[in-house]
């Protein structure tokens, strides 16, 4: 008869156990992979795999069982790697998301924000869009492999231990709320600029042709600069996209 002891299982099911709540975790926070349409099912599932593909890659740690004093704090710290991995990546799509924001309102598209069900907020059409366009640059670019091999050689830099505190301060994640803006205000430039130019030359029409009425053709005008500069910039959003997500998930090594 074949019987198998209590370390035997903990043994076997230890590097299984914590590197799959990181991946998890993971997943329930990167773009895309978080998505509402993604079932959880299919989370559960692919961190699985990721967890067993893995393990050859991974260092054997110390077996630690669920009833340990210490279980507690590993699975912190596990729930804390994965979800700031995520995070870095999503930030990253947020940005380009609030830049969309910044210059649908300088278009003159505040009116034009409906409901964002993945957000659960409102947003306005050029922030949809760009928000749609960085998921798909994500995908094509490779991102989520990426992020896997990002959980992957964070066992290296953070090990299974219960100290979820050591790797927020090791990566200061509170500061990647001033990088949102950032970034976000970075991509928008150019854009931005273009619509200033375009609201002081109005301006100045205002003043020297006082008899034009200016608020008849200044949405127009302005709805017309900020889709050229929109066809302009967008061919060129791979490269800071590519940057700014090499240089978030950089911040975890």
């Amino acid at each position: 008869m074949i019987s198998f002891s209590e370390a035997q299982i903990t043994a076997w099911l230890s590097p299984l156990l914590w590197p799959f709540f990181r991946v998890l975790a993971l997943f329930m926070t990167a773009p895309v992979l978080s998505s509402r349409a993604v079932p959880m099912r299919l989370k559960i599932a692919l961190a699985f795999l990721v967890t067993l593909a893995a393990q050859a890659a991974l260092a054997p740690g110390a077996a630690i069982t669920l009833d340990a004093p210490e279980a507690p704090g590993v699975l912190l710290q596990q729930l804390v790697v994965g979800a700031a991995i995520g995070l870095a990546a999503r930030i990253v799509v947020a940005a380009v998301e609030y830049a969309g924001e910044l210059v649908g309102l300088q278009m003159g598209l505040g009116f034009a924000a409906f409901f964002e069900p993945s957000a659960g907020g409102q947003a306005n059409a050029v922030s949809r869009y760009l928000g749609t366009l960085a998921a798909l640059l994500f995908i094509v670019l490779n991102g989520h492999l990426l992020l896997v091999a990002a959980v992957v050689q964070s066992f290296q830099a953070f090990p299974v231990a219960p100290s979820p505190m050591a790797f927020l301060q090791a990566v200061s994640v509170q500061r990647w709320g001033a990088e949102l803006f950032r970034l976000g205000l970075w991509l928008a430039l150019p854009v931005l600029a273009m619509l200033l130019f375009t609201n002081l030359v109005m301006g100045v029409i205002s003043r020297v042709a006082q008899q034009l009425n200016i608020f008849a053709i200044g949405f127009p005008v302005t709805l017309g600069v900020g889709l050229l500069g929109l066809l302009l910039t967008l061919p060129l959003l791979e490269q800071p996209f590519t940057q700014a997500l090499e240089q978030m998930l950089g911040q975890l090594r």
